[in-house]
């Protein structure tokens, strides 16, 4: 993935707002990035960028080898269909589904001929399968964030990009549910994306992109760093 010189400009009530400023970015396939800074600094906006859930009001931005800034609607939706997977930290389960249909859903829609077998695998995998015929209000916070994983994995997506994954959760439960996330991305491939104020979280990437004002502020090895 590739930003070159993107902004982002939003119209607010008193007028346009500066989200981006000139943000210049390489994602290597596989890597794991974190993306941090304080509250307003423009993490969320970098990620919903690179998802294609925002667009660019400036600059380009490539995934995979397509312009998403160049996309209409209807192809960026297919794009993220078949590439991407995204988990946030509000869960997004549609109520009136089982957590097996939460999951299968979406393949459905993709044209997946074993959407509720694979389904059910990506439930397994999270350690949920006893509760696969449960609706979101009957489990968890932790049990919902499992099933919001399961669904961004199902199509085993090359992207994966995740908002404050553990924001909502208390610390045992969070813990989990990073462990599960960095294990669905060795277990795909994929190449991960966070936005997260959690330290320990950070440290677990190959990168760290600390923002500010929404410009990127610092770049560092999290790994390496937390070697030394």
């Amino acid at each position: 993935m590739s930003l070159r010189d993107v902004e982002l400009r939003l119209d607010g009530n008193a007028g346009p707002v500066e989200i981006l400023h000139g943000i210049t970015l390489d994602v290597v396939r596989g890597d794991t990035v974190g993306l941090v800074g304080p509250s307003g600094s423009g993490k969320s906006s970098l990620l919903m960028l690179m998802g294609g859930l925002e667009r660019a009001t400036g600059g380009s931005v490539t995934a995979l080898g397509h312009d998403l800034t160049a996309l209409d609607e209807d192809a960026l939706a297919r794009f993220r269909r078949n590439h991407m997977g995204v988990v946030f930290q509000s869960f997004h389960l549609i109520p009136t589904m089982t957590a097996l249909e939460n999951v299968a859903t979406p393949l459905e829609l993709a044209g997946v001929a074993d959407a509720f077998d694979r389904a059910a695998a990506e439930l397994e995998a999270v350690g949920l399968s006893a509760r696969a015929d449960h609706y979101p209000a009957q489990l968890s916070g932790g049990e919902q964030q499992r099933v919001a994983l399961a669904r961004a994995a199902a199509p085993r997506p090359e992207i994966l990009l995740a908002d404050e994954p553990t924001g909502n959760l208390d610390g045992a439960t969070g813990e989990a549910i990073m462990e599960l996330l960095f294990g669905l991305r060795d277990r795909h491939g994929s190449t991960l994306v966070l936005v997260t104020h959690a330290p320990e979280l950070a440290a677990r990437c190959d990168r760290v992109i600390r923002l500010r004002d929404g410009r990127i502020e610092a770049e560092e090895s999290a790994q390496r760093e937390a070697a030394e």
